[in-house]
Formats: structure tokens, C-alpha cells, sequence
């Protein structure tokens, strides 16, 4: 169940998902006086950050975290909460109160507990806007197809919210959000740029292995609306 809305630029794309991003957070906090995002890492939603940083809305009140996050030092460049920090938690949004995913354990396996109990007391929940991205091999979060824990992560019945995750096609173990929680989130967003990730999109939407692409949990479900956000 989803929706695709296209645009000439990234400019545009990014711009149109801020504006509505920000409608999400505003709604939030007039409703329950605080709100939350969750975001993705990588070079794509860089612009969209910057231009969410401008946003004219009370950030003491909004909560930020991580779809997903790399188990490196976060001053490394590889860190998805250094680019938060870089290019989000600026301007306007340096008000925000930011939750990592990262914790001083050696690897993820031994620190998704305490990042479990982490969110469960400080980010509210359900996610009031969550933005994804899609690599070329059909991930999204870092939910990565044919990794040992994907199945764990995939899992509806499950009440974990976060999970570890060792890659099969990137560099990195990982934590991630799962997709109970993603599906849970009030407003869902996926970010795409190029034509290569518009026919990665296609690939997925032809086919139905979860395992081969995991993405496909998120666009074949029927829980909640996806709002695809694609510069051609």
C-alpha cells in the first residue's frame, strides 16, 4: 500500500517531504505536546535535513532517532548520528532532543538491550514520522537481505523495537529499528534519487521474496500508507 509521488529534481523532492515532515511534527505537538522522527543515514536525505533544520516548529518538543545505525565511533564517517549532528541538529533543530542508537559496547549484539530500554523511555511512541531509504540491494533500515537475524527483524509478532544485524552485502554490523515498529509509525516516508533507485523500486514492487529484498515488508504491506518520495 503505498503512494508515489514524483519530481523533476531532488530539490523539489526534498523540499515537498520537509514541508510535510515538519505538518507531521507540528500535528504531533499540538495533539500531545511533543513529537518524534525517526531518519535514515547515507548522502541521499543530507538536503532534506538541511532544509528540515529551517523548520519553524518548537524542536524542544521534538524527539530524533535513528532508522538505523552503523557500530562505529560516532565521530566516524561511516556514523549515521555524526551526519545527524552534521547536517539535522543544526539551526532551528539544534533544540531537538536526540536519542542514539549506539551505546560503548564492542558490538551491536551485546548493546541492543540497552538501546532497547534506551527508546522505550525517551522517544515517544508510536513514531510520529519515519523516512526510510533502499539501498541497490533491495535493504531498507538496516534490514539486509539473507542476513542471519533478518527473520527476527521482519517479525510482526515481535516486540522488539530495535535489532542486531550483521550485513551480508555492506561493511559494518549494524542495529536497526524493526518493522513492527517502522509499520507502527503514524506517517511513513521513503526517500529515493536517481534512476537507478527508481528501478531498484520497480524490481521490488515485481516481485515478492522478502529475503531477497527486504524492502518489500514495507512495500506490500497493507498496515499503513507509504508515501514514496522519488526525484527522477
Amino acid at each position: 500500500m503505498y503512494q508515489l509521488h514524483l519530481f523533476d529534481t531532488p530539490n523539489a523532492m526534498n523540499t515537498a517531504l520537509a514541508t510535510a515532515i515538519t505538518a507531521n511534527l507540528q500535528d504531533a505537538i499540538n495533539l500531545r505536546s511533543k513529537a518524534s522522527l525517526a531518519v535514515s543515514g547515507g548522502p541521499t536525505p543530507v538536503e532534506l535535513f538541511q532544509i528540515l533544520s529551517q523548520a519553524q516548529i518548537a524542536w524542544n518538543q521534538v524527539y530524533i532517532t535513528l532508522v538505523d545505525e552503523r557500530w562505529v565511533d560516532k565521530h566516524h564517517e561511516d556514523s549515521n548520528e555524526r551526519l545527524i549532528h552534521t547536517h539535522l541538529l543544526q539551526n532551528k533543530a539544534k533544540d531537538a532532543h536526540f536519542i542514539s542508537l549506539k551505546t560503548i559496547a564492542e558490538n551491536p549484539y551485546d548493546g541492543v538491550d540497552e538501546i532497547q530500554t534506551r527508546l522505550q523511555q525517551s522517544l515517544p511512541l508510536p513514531i510520529d514520522a519515519l523516512v526510510l531509504g533502499m539501498g541497490d540491494d533491495g535493504h531498507t533500515a538496516s534490514l539486509f537481505p539473507h542476513a542471519e537475524n533478518l527473520y527476527k527483524g521482519i517479525d510482526m509478532q515481535s516486540d522488539r523495537l530495535v535489532i542486531d544485524m550483521k550485513p551480508l552485502t555492506a561493511p559494518h554490523d549494524r542495529i536497526s529499528l524493526t518493522l513492527p515498529v517502522i509499520l507502527n509509525s503514524r506517517h511513513l516516508y521513503l526517500q529515493l534519487n536517481g534512476k537507478k533507485q527508481q528501478q531498484v523500486l520497480e524490481q521490488a514492487l515485481a516481485g515478492k521474496n522478502i529475503n531477497d529484498m527486504p524492502i518489500r515488508a514495507v512495500l506490500h504491506q497493507q498496515k499503513l500508507p507509504l508515501q514514496i518520495y522519488l526525484a527522477q
